[in-house]
This record gives C-alpha cells, structure tokens and sequence, in this order.
C-alpha cells in the first residue's frame, strides 16, 4: 500500500472488524506460523487448520449492492481438531456443507475491530468446507459506486480494499497477514461489465457476465481483490497493461508507458518476478488511498495521473510490493515494517536506477521531513515510533502511519551505507529468494540478517544500532541524511521570491512535482495575499492538474484565505477520494475558522468518499 495514503490519519478509523489467524501451508505442512507470533486480529484457528486453497463462486449485484455465493475452504486437519474458526465482519451466513454435506454452525456476537467467529464442527478426515453467504451494508471491504461516481457516468462500479483486516466482511476467511493460500473463482457480474480480481485476469467484456480466475500462487487474505465495472484494457508490453474506465484509459496507457521498463529494473535489483503478468488498474476518483499492491494487478488512484507522468513512483512502490510484501509477508500487523519499511527503499532504488541518483535524493529527502512529521504528530517518546509496534487492543489500521514506511526504509538505507550496497543487495537477493512465498516477523528477520549479513561482527551491529531502530523511539541519531543539490537550487528560487524578487523570472524549466513541493512546503507558514497572487500568477497553481502540487498549494490558499483558489478546491474536493489529499484539506479549514466552509463541502461531496474515508472525516466534522 502507498504510504502517502495515510500521512498519519490512520489512527481514527474504529470499525467492528474480521478475523485473523495464523496458519497457512507453505512448505511448513502444519502451519508457517512463528508459535511466538500471536496475531491478534484473527479470530480464526488457522494456526491449528492449515486452509490450503479457496473455491470462491459469487454473485455481484450492484443493483442492490451485494455479493452472494459460496466459499469452499480445501484444507489439512492435521492437529485433529474438533471445528473450523473463520474470520467473518457482517456477513449473514445462509448454510454450511462439510464434505458436501449439510453442518450446524455457531456465528458468534460481532467483537469490535474483529468482527464475528464463524465455528463449523470438523473431523480429523474433513478435506472441503463450503460456507454459502451474503456481505452486509457494512462491508467495510467494498465500495459501490453508483454510475455518476465514475468518470463515465453511465454504469455502476465496484471495488474492494481489503487491507488491514477487511476481507473477512466480503469473503469468509482466516483474515491474516501470516495465513497463505491459492485461490480460484467463479464471479458473475451484470453483462456489459468487466470483473477483475488479483489473479489470472481477461483483457476484455464477455457476453456471459460470467468470469473465471487462478491465483496459483499462496497469498493471504489482504491481497484478495475485485473490481467489477465499464472497464476496458490497453497493452504496455507483452506482459504488462493497463485497464480503466474507458474514459481514463488512453490517458492511464500514455502515464504509464515506462512500466515495464520498471518490472524489468526491478528484477535486475532484487531478482525475477514471479507473477507473471504485471497490471494496473485506474479506479474511480473515490478511492481512498494512493494504491494497493494486489497481486497481478495493482490498483491505483486517478490521482497520479497528472499528463507528464511525474507520479508514477506509485506505481514503482506497489510494483515493488511484489517482492517485499507479495512475496515476503509480515506475518503479524505488528511487523508492518517488514512490508512497507523494504518496498519503500526497493522503490526509491528502481527510481535511481531509472531517473538518477539526484532523483532519488529528492524522495529520500522528502520522505525524512514526512518521518520528521510523523515523529512531531506521535510524540518523540511514542512507542507506535517503534518499528515493531505494539497494536494489542486496538485497531490495526492505527499502525498505518508514515513510520514503518520511513523509519523502516531509512533503517534499510542506514545498512546499506554502513556494510555497502554491492553486499546489502546480495543479501536483499538472497533473502527474497529464500523466503519467497512465506511470512516472517521482525524476529525472524533480525535474526537471519545477523547470520547472513552481519555474522557475528559485533562492531559493525554497534554501529547500526539495531535495537535503537526496532525497539526504541523517534528517530535515531545515526539516521542517515541526503541534501538534494536540485533542492538547493529550489532554495535559492524560494529565497529569491521571498526578497521580493518577480517569480516570472525565474528558471524553473525541468522541475518536477518534488522539487515543486519542495518550493512551496518551505515557504513561510502565512503568504500575504500578493505573494500568493504573484505565485498564482507566475506559476498558475489554482488551476494544476498535478493532485501533489494541488493539494499542498490549497492547504497554502485556506491558510492564507486566498479566496481566487477556493472554487478549484472545492472542485477537487468533490471528485477526489484519496485520504491523503483529503484530510489536511478539511483539517485546515476546520483549524482555521473556516468550520462553515468545511462542513457545507463535506456535506455535499461525502457520498463521493469511501466508508473509511467518511468515518475519518465524519469524526473531524464533530469537533
């Protein structure tokens, strides 16, 4: 998932959840789990059952927004136990069939965040376990999308973000990062419309309606995904495309032309992909974050796609995913590092690999001022400034901050400059390769670096200072730093501009969106209304179709209540969904005195927003 979806949000979403469990069969033929590493956000016994494969067969019926069908559980009873425990949030169950024949079932009282446990009595010789079901209005998985919510304005759209723990209220699963299984699926949908999932996907409409997918490959419960709509495909390369709605898809296609350039950097970095096809999807403007690394098919916000394809470092970061996370996985939401802290770093080096070492400098250097930021908002001394965090009891999304993204990427950074980057990326190699498919927690991985990489040199675990990282607070001293030299020509513009020098002339060809942000993240908190004029007038900001440089330049017009921006902002507020661009926008009217302002948009464009995004800000317009 692209950290910048969050910036620190997170830890306002309290929902009444799914289940998690922790047992999946990899190579381990009872469970893959670390018996140490308890997660706590399943309610499931996967860690006593191995789930070895899913038959999904469902029904979507936009019309009246649910999906029906049945799942059928393929799984080892090896430990003999008595009943089946799976993760459910708000599903209504219809019948159980163990072995194809008819079971009484038990559906427990809904616990929050977790949702309700769904015990089915199994024997020692049970194999199939098929579970037929309905989602709920709740379904914090799915967004339907009635037809003047997308860009063509003419069919219904649906879509699913089942990270952290949301699939179990649209399938009924052992809803846990550490549970890996294959998965195959029968999916109709209203004919005339396209349905996609995280698997081996069709490239155009059918007349049936009907689709069918494999995902041969182990994943957990997170990365299942689906999107149903008016939905058409363009080819990249021969093993890369895009799909979007058709009103978006030329446009996505010209974005993302330099896509399989990247499959094809990435692999010389970290070794091969092992997925097969690589694909993104375009969703409605109303999806919530910036992009979610499902397998095969990475779906991405409307968001990056600004016409000069400056934004596409997203998609290197879900794309890297598909090492760090797809392939690697945390085991626990306690580890959450372990996913985003890696694919972090491996985007930022396919991002030098392909547009230089200036250009990535520029992202390190702003992502350590987001790592500063994050730090202020937690509080130095916080433990959730941990790397290996400490969620019990409370909502795992509250773990999503900028933390485990930048901390954990700047500690990776940190060893690669301290043992050297022709060693760190042989290890980085060494341990995808060994560890692909599988789930591992901090622990674990602590544990092999220090037999792989730092074997024994006690000198060298000083100087890096592990435990600072993993176990301690804030930022450590010994974080390393970049200074941009791209970012010191934008000081000395910036600089320059504040003397009262005429911005018109300014040399600014060739910037790109970090050094934009970069100019207008350091201007003064309050620009008077001439200096943002003359701004708008030199560079035309207001009107920006770049939703990085937008955003941030609104965020300056509430501030400075420049008024001529108001009116594109509510514009972008209307059919934008990203929580990122989102919430400091409604954040900074409501700490400005413009309450009224915030709340008149809000009420207008809230049905835009995604259920999560909606509880976020339902919550900031109560204050």
């Amino acid at each position: 998932m692209m950290r910048k979806i969050y910036l620190g949000l997170i830890a306002i979403v309290s929902l009444v959840g799914c289940n998690n469990t922790n047992t999946v069969k990899n190579n381990n033929p009872v469970s893959n789990m670390d018996n140490n590493a308890k997660d706590l956000y399943t309610l499931s016994n996967a860690d006593s059952v191995t789930l070895k494969h899913l038959d999904l067969d469902i029904n979507v019926d936009l019309q009246n927004k649910k999906i029906t069908g049945s799942a059928t559980w393929t799984l080892a009873n090896i430990t003999i136990q008595k009943e089946l425990i799976l993760d459910t949030y708000d599903l209504t169950i219809d019948s159980v069939l163990v072995d194809g024949q008819k079971q009484a079932y038990r559906l427990d009282s809904s616990i929050q965040f977790l949702g309700a446990a769904l015990h089915i009595p199994i024997q020692p010789t049970t194999i199939f376990v098929s579970i037929y079901y309905q989602t709920g209005k709740n379904a914090r998985a799915l967004q339907w999308l009635e037809p003047q919510q997308t860009f063509g304005k003419k069919s219904p759209f649906l879509y699913t973000q089942s990270e952290s723990i949301y699939a179990r209220s649209w399938i009924p699963c052992a809803d846990g990062p550490g549970i890996r299984y294959t998965y195959n699926a029968r999916v109709k949908v209203p004919k005339g419309l396209l349905a996609l999932m995280s698997a081996e996907n069709p490239q155009q409409i059918n007349d049936s309606g009907i689709y069918h997918f494999t995902m041969d490959k182990p994943i957990p419960a997170y990365l299942m995904a689906l999107a149903v709509g008016d939905i058409a495909f363009r080819k990249i390369d021969e093993r890369t495309g895009v799909y979007a709605e058709p009103a978006m898809v030329d446009k996505a296609r010209y974005e993302f032309e330099d896509v399989g350039k990247m499959v094809t950097t990435a692999e010389h970095l970290y070794g091969p992909y092992r997925w097969g096809r690589y694909d993104v999807i375009v969703l409605p403007p109303g999806f919530p974050i910036g992009g979610m690394e499902n397998p095969k098919l990475t779906f991405a916000t409307p968001t990056i796609i600004a016409g000069d394809r400056s934004l596409v470092n997203l998609v290197a970061h879900e794309l890297a995913h598909s090492w760090s996370g797809n392939l690697v996985t945390n085991k626990t939401w306690n580890d959450f590092w372990m996913n985003e802290g890696f694919t972090e770093y491996f985007e930022r080096r396919i991002m030098e690999a392909m547009n230089g070492k200036s250009y990535s400098d520029m992202l390190w250097q702003i992502g350590y001022e987001d790592f500063e930021e994050e730090v202020n908002n937690l509080g130095k001394d916080s433990k959730d400034t941990w790397l290996k965090l400490d969620l019990k009891g409370r909502d795992p999304d509250d773990g999503l901050t900028d933390i485990p993204y930048e901390k954990g990427s700047h500690f990776l950074k940190l060893i690669e400059t301290t043992v050297g980057r022709d060693k760190w990326d042989s290890f980085l190699n060494k341990y995808f390769n060994e560890h692909a498919f599988k789930t591992i927690t901090t622990e674990q991985f602590l544990s092999y670096m220090d037999e792989n990489l730092i074997n024994g040199d006690t000198a060298l675990k000083n100087k890096i200072n592990i435990n600072a990282w993993v176990y301690g607070p804030g930022i450590p001293a010994n974080c390393p730093l970049t200074d941009p030299e791209r970012f010191k020509k934008v000081d000395a513009q910036r600089a320059d501009f504040l003397k009262g020098i005429d911005s018109k002339k300014f040399v600014t060809t060739g910037w790109t969106t970090y050094e934009w942000l970069h100019f207008l993240r350091k201007m003064p908190k309050t620009l008077s209304a001439t200096q943002m004029t003359e701004l708008d007038a030199a560079f035309h900001f207001t009107q920006s179709t770049n939703s990085e440089i937008a955003d941030q330049w609104y965020q300056m017009a509430i501030t400075a209540d420049y008024k001529p921006a108001y009116a594109a902002m509510e514009h972008f507020l209307s059919y934008v969904g990203r929580r990122k661009f989102l919430e400091p926008l409604y954040k900074q009217m409501m700490n400005t005195g413009k309450q009224e302002m915030a709340k008149r948009i809000y009420k207008q464009y809230r049905q835009n927003y995604h259920p999560l995004a909606q509880e976020t800000l339902d919550k900031m317009m109560k204050q």
